[in-house]
């Protein structure tokens, strides 16, 4: 799967550096375990469906700090220069378990689990319970949407770009109601993002149909083209 990665290392809450720099002082060699999980299922449904794996590999393969991250971090003066010095050279050294891409989850059962030191265990977690949980959450509407989860399933295409929170959710978000279901989207970089295997698909707009003299005219122009 090509995924066009690009540095996410930045995609974390202040209070994860905050944190990362205090154990840095006094705690940096020690391990964890830390747990990606879900209290209930949302609108009182019976499963959900694990997805955004394959985006936190990325991710998790791709954390270094840019001089252009350590220069903004700096510029917070909240950071200590040996501190920043350390994550120059940072990368992420832990264990990643995961439920694979596509299973059926349960509430309170972990989705992922982070062996690593403290430091490198607390910088990701932000980042995963934002790919994880938005993903997982779109998969699983896109079972109910799709019939996937019964024994009629329709043929329904994804079509949330234009109304998804910015470009990342409407590209990751098409991916995961693929896997959800849907027989393809309409958004074109979402297919090059990922392949084939979430096509792009789509017909004419109600304004291509309202611009020729007839509704005939209109299909016509459409077979033809």
């Amino acid at each position: 799967m090509n995924t066009n990665s690009r540095n996410l290392t930045l995609l974390t809450d202040l209070y994860e550096l905050t944190m990362m720099q205090g154990y840095f002082k006094t705690h940096s060699k020690e391990h964890v375990v830390f747990d990606v999980f879900y209290r209930q299922n949302p609108c009182g449904g019976a499963y959900a469906i694990a997805c955004g794996l394959d985006q936190a590999i990325d991710y998790i393969k791709d954390l270094h700090f840019e001089q252009e991250d350590i220069d903004y971090l700096r510029s917070t003066g909240f950071f200590q220069e040996d501190f920043l010095d350390y994550l120059k050279s940072f990368r992420f050294t832990g264990d990643i378990y995961a439920i694979p891409e596509g299973t059926i989850i349960f509430p309170k059962e972990p989705l992922v689990k982070v062996i690593a030191p403290i430091m490198e265990a607390q910088l990701v977690e932000t980042a995963l319970l934002n790919i994880i949980n938005h993903q997982s959450l779109i998969a699983t509407k896109a079972t109910r949407v799709t019939g996937l989860n019964t024994h009629t399933p329709r043929n329904v295409m994804e079509f949330g770009t234009r109304r998804a929170q910015g470009e990342s959710a409407g590209n990751d978000g098409a991916y995961a109601a693929v896997l959800g279901g849907c027989i393809g989207t309409a958004n074109c970089l979402a297919e090059m993002k990922f392949g084939a295997e979430v096509k792009a698909v789509g017909t004419v707009a109600h304004s291509f149909i309202e611009f020729f003299p007839t509704e005939f005219d209109a299909f016509k122009a459409f077979a033809d083209t």
